[in-house]
């Protein structure tokens, strides 16, 4: 059936991924409200301003401090997958993810106060909230998190849309408990034949593994390179569009709405035309891989490339930013590869991934404020062209060194 007590814990899920998404844009969201400076940042800010109310600015922080203060939240974040590794040993999945989640939420009441008093608290309260963020990093984003948070954010203001995160996440974190459960044998509810087939297939996974055993061969695996690099360069875009992108298109609200809607349909497609293709045979796996990920990288990155160019044009800066979603075909490519390469430990490498993003997270950012901080004029062109050359690169690698086979050192049980 439909209805299982895994389609409603995986609901759960979905929400609090849709939460902490959302509490990673806040500052983002805000900035354009809130800084004298963003008049510089945006560029279609002129084209639109008869869409737009004025809000009055409370904060003299130049571009480039924009930047630091948007990547702050990853700084830390980057080691603390290690200690969050080691914790979540001890203490259980449903404790870790919950408290994390509670803590993020309180947080967040506290950025409008630390705004407030100056960039250096609130640039520890982001590395403190992400290193919280970090507590629920098994948890898979989901598009919908990004439709969603874009229709409701067009109901509020910025700074209450940030207060009703936090109430949110706290109000959620109060459900969370009841209803989630580390171990189906548990659940009070869940029906035998459902319990037997969570069971089973958790027994298929491995549970225990000598990490000094097969770290060499990881080092040493350049198809788990191949991935891992592009990880890289797909947050680096993923990071530079939450961070800049509301601050880009700040004048529409309508805009925001539309292109996150097209990112979200065209995920589905992806996925759509991925299963297609595999189950008429029309190609290879890796073929499949590598065509979504070429897609997912050149049509946005053409993009980026052209946008400084057509941005006086209204209706061609919408086309071309709306085109820009097609990144996440990605998705049904290099971005789900450790399924094919290595199945039995892809919950450690997609943590180890996640590093890679964070990495990505903490400079991008930065590196946008500092070239925009420049020249308001030449930084934009610029701040795309270095995000589409390390999008082709990480592209490029991946196409080279890309597979589909499981690795060796990967198909056996180490213990």
């Amino acid at each position: 059936g439909f209805c299982l007590v895994r389609h409603g814990l995986a609901l759960i899920v979905h929400l609090c991924n849709f939460l902490i998404l959302s509490q990673q844009m806040n500052l983002s969201i805000a900035m354009p409200a809130t800084v004298n400076n963003t008049t510089l940042l945006g560029p279609l800010n002129a084209s639109m301003e008869r869409f737009s109310v004025i809000q009055a600015p409370t904060c003299d922080w130049s571009p480039q401090v924009q930047g630091i203060i948007l990547s702050s939240i990853n700084y830390v974040s980057i080691l603390a997958q290690i200690p969050t590794g080691y914790i979540a040993g001890i203490f259980e999945a449903k404790y870790l993810v919950g408290v994390g989640l509670l803590l993020s939420s309180i947080l967040t009441f506290f950025i409008p106060l630390a705004a407030d008093a100056g960039v250096a608290l609130l640039m520890v309260l982001q590395i403190v909230q992400g290193i919280a963020q970090v507590l629920k990093c098994f948890l898979k984003k989901n598009q919908l998190i990004r439709i969603a948070c874009s229709q409701l954010k067009q109901l509020l203001s910025r700074a209450n849309w940030i207060l009703f995160l936090g109430g949110i996440g706290c109000a959620c974190f109060v459900l969370w408990f009841p209803l989630v459960y580390n171990d189906p044998i548990d659940h009070l509810s869940i029906s035998t034949g459902e319990k037997e087939y969570i069971m089973y297939s958790l027994d298929q996974q491995v549970h225990l593994m000598n990490l000094s055993a097969i770290s060499l061969a990881m080092i040493k695996s350049l198809p788990l390179w191949g991935i891992l690099v592009f990880y890289f360069s797909e947050y680096w875009i993923f990071y530079f569009f939450i961070a800049y992108m509301p601050t880009y298109i700040s004048s529409s609200r309508i805009l925001s709405a539309l292109l996150i809607s097209i990112a979200f349909i065209s995920t589905i497609l992806g996925g759509l035309l991925a299963d297609f293709l595999l189950s008429r045979k029309i190609l290879r796996l890796m073929t499949i891989r590598k065509f979504s990920t070429a897609i997912g990288v050149v049509v946005p990155s053409v993009v980026l490339v052209s946008l400084h160019w057509v941005r006086s044009n209204l209706s061609t800066s919408m086309v071309s930013l709306a085109l820009s979603s097609t990144t996440t075909f990605c998705y049904a490519g290099a971005l789900i590869n450790f399924l094919d390469i290595v199945p039995r430990y892809t919950g450690f490498l997609r943590g180890m991934s996640q590093d890679f993003g964070h990495l990505s997270g903490a400079i991008s950012s930065a590196v946008a404020g500092f070239l925009i901080n420049q020249d308001s004029e030449s930084g934009w062109r610029n701040v795309f062209l270095t995000s589409a050359s390390i999008y082709v690169l990480g592209l490029v690698f991946y196409i080279i060194f890309g597979r589909a086979e499981v690795q060796d050192w990967a198909t056996g049980h180490l213990i």
